[in-house]
C-alpha cells in the first residue's frame, strides 16, 4: 500500500470510529435515564469548556513580549466588554475581531 492509500484508510478508519463514539451517545441518551445531578453537571459544559478553549489561545500566543503580544490579550477584552453591554454574539466577534485587526495593522 502506498502512502497516499494509508493516508485515506487511516483517515477513514479514525473518521468513522469518531462518528461511532459520537453517534452512540445519541443512541444512548434515549434509552438510559441520568440522574438530576449529572444533568446539572451536564449544563456547565459548554461554559466550562468555551473558556477552556479560549484562554490559552488569547494568553499563550505571542509570548516573545513585544507590543503584538499585546493585541490579542486587548481584542478579548474588548470582545468581553462588547458582549457585556450588547448581549450580541455578532456584535462581540465583530468588536473583537475589529479591534484585533486594527491592533495589527498599528502594532
Amino acid at each position: 500500500m502506498t502512502d497516499t492509500a494509508g493516508f485515506w484508510v487511516v483517515g477513514a478508519l479514525l473518521g468513522l470510529g469518531t462518528f461511532l463514539i459520537r453517534f452512540s451517545f445519541i443512541l444512548i441518551v434515549d434509552k438510559v435515564t441520568f440522574p438530576e445531578a449529572v444533568i446539572r453537571m451536564l449544563r456547565f459544559i459548554p461554559a466550562s469548556v468555551l473558556p477552556a478553549i479560549i484562554v490559552p489561545a488569547v494568553l499563550l500566543h505571542g509570548t516573545d513580549g513585544g507590543p503584538v503580544s499585546l493585541a490579542r490579550p486587548v481584542a478579548a477584552l474588548v470582545a468581553v466588554l462588547a458582549a457585556w453591554k450588547t448581549r450580541s454574539i455578532l456584535a462581540t466577534i465583530l468588536s473583537g475581531m475589529g479591534t484585533l485587526w486594527l491592533l495589527r495593522a498599528v502594532l
